[in-house]
């Protein structure tokens, strides 16, 4: 039987606040609890930033359909000073980004849509960077029948990091096995960075909450952020989800009430070159 060390990270997860980890690595267990954490925290953003897109999305839908028709492909959303959170939808023609819906959220969660004007250049840099981005992936996106999801956020050298995750299907199969991230320059024209990881496949899980899933991450060392996302975004839709890396084992656990919960990280190490417990359920592959 392979033998299996545990670590663990407790962290609370609000539906729009951001996520707070706790962890310390100890001198026994060998797994980075430290940059898995940076992972979640970041995995948690981008949870809440997906969150805004669709009750912003579900506003839109509902506005005039004159205007509708005007919007290209370029939306994106950001947050504030004040924790507002802001979804703008336009398109980005002629070197720049016009307008059509601006909403903002507050933390209540209502939704306004306003005419408060936003910096050109911020809204130029962002669109720019989007479609640079897109234009990246662009080879692996067209030769795969999926949808994706897009998410960008300004750093604080202005430049940006943009990330095009596969998105839940119209069939409720949630995929996995390629996460595209790029950082961008603050132009929004340039790559100056690729973090991208594509499995050469994607495979995809019929949302089920009887089935504990396995997701298929043994190449790789440590658990990738995309790995990271898909389980703390679909972990609702399944019994439980298990990541399973080289050398570690994670899943999620949650504890509490309905709007109490409480999540802990469980990671098993393996010892030393164990092959880990057999997944339940394995992922069909998704073809074009």
């Amino acid at each position: 039987m392979t033998k299996l060390k545990i670590t663990i990270g407790l962290f609370i997860l609000s539906t729009l606040a951001s996520i707070t980890v706790f962890g310390q690595k100890n001198s026994g267990p060998n797994f980075d609890v430290i940059g898995f954490n940076k992972k979640a925290e970041i995995a948690g953003w981008l949870c809440a930033y997906d969150a805004i897109a669709w009750r912003t999305t579900d506003v839109m839908l509902k506005e005039k359909e004159e205007d509708i028709k005007r919007l290209g492909r370029e939306w994106f959303c950001f947050q504030t000073k004040d924790e507002n959170w802001h979804a703008v939808y336009g398109k980005y023609e002629n070197e720049k980004m016009n307008v059509v819906f601006h909403y903002i959220i507050d933390a209540n969660l209502k939704i306004t849509r306003t005419n408060v004007s936003i910096d050109a250049t911020f809204l130029d840099s962002h669109a720019r960077a989007l479609i640079t981005a897109n234009n990246q992936c662009k080879p692996v996106r067209d030769s795969v029948q999926l949808r994706f999801n897009q998410f960008i956020k300004q750093n604080e050298d202005k430049t940006f990091t943009v990330w095009i995750f596969p998105a839940f299907q119209p069939d409720s199969v949630a995929i996995y096995g390629g996460e595209f991230i790029y950082t961008i320059d603050p132009i929004g024209k340039k790559v100056l960075e690729d973090n991208s990881y594509y499995q050469g496949k994607f495979r995809g899980f019929k949302a089920d909450g009887s089935k504990e899933i396995w997701i298929d991450y043994t190449k790789l060392e440590k658990p990738t952020l995309g790995g990271v996302f898909f389980i703390m975004y679909y972990q609702k839709y399944f019994k439980s989800i298990k990541l399973d890396a080289k050398n570690s084992v994670s899943t999620l656990l949650k504890f509490g009430k309905s709007g109490e919960e409480t999540y802990t990280w469980i990671h098993s190490e393996k010892e030393p070159e164990g092959k880990g417990k057999m997944p339940k359920e394995k992922a069909a592959t998704k073809k074009s």
